[in-house]
């Protein structure tokens, strides 16, 4: 066979992996390192919400870990979906964050155990999974209705 032929370098796989993580690292959005590995939960103020924070409390306490509670804002839809394109979605100011900020810090309740507030805006399932995966939460914990949905 005529000229030369240039051999792959033994570690190409292993360069184009190391790659991807840090591209990866770049999107995430940045988290307190503190609370990796603690335990994430949705809260609104509601009663369901409420039960739900007593619950994951319990679990932070249990497993020596942080508690990440997470409130998400409400979007408003700018356009009614006609069947031809989804609905825009606007994020509005939400000043409950702020009141539920206000509340957690003064109870009692939450002095045993390391927290922080997060607010996100958007779909709340959607925004939950995302905080549990950027903070490697060991565990999300939501409340649920007790009626028929």
């Amino acid at each position: 066979m005529a000229g030369h032929e240039f051999p792959e370098p033994a570690d190409r796989k292993r360069v184009a992996d190391q790659a991807a993580p840090e591209a990866a690292e770049e999107t995430r959005h940045s988290c307190d390192p503190a609370f990796r590995h603690g335990v994430v939960v949705g809260f609104d103020g509601s009663m369901s919400s409420e039960r739900a924070l007593a619950y994951a409390i319990g679990m932070a306490v249990r497993s020596g870990s942080g508690l990440i509670i997470v409130h998400v804002a409400n979007r408003l839809p700018t356009t009614v979906w006609a069947g031809c394109e989804p609905p825009v979605f606007v994020d509005v100011p939400d000043h409950r964050t702020e009141v539920l900020g206000l509340e957690l810090a003064c109870a009692d309740y939450l002095s045993e155990v390391p927290w922080i507030l997060v607010e996100r805006g958007g779909d709340i399932c959607h925004e939950l999974e995302e905080v549990g995966r950027e903070y490697s939460a060991d565990a999300i914990v939501v409340g649920s209705t007790h009626g028929l949905v």
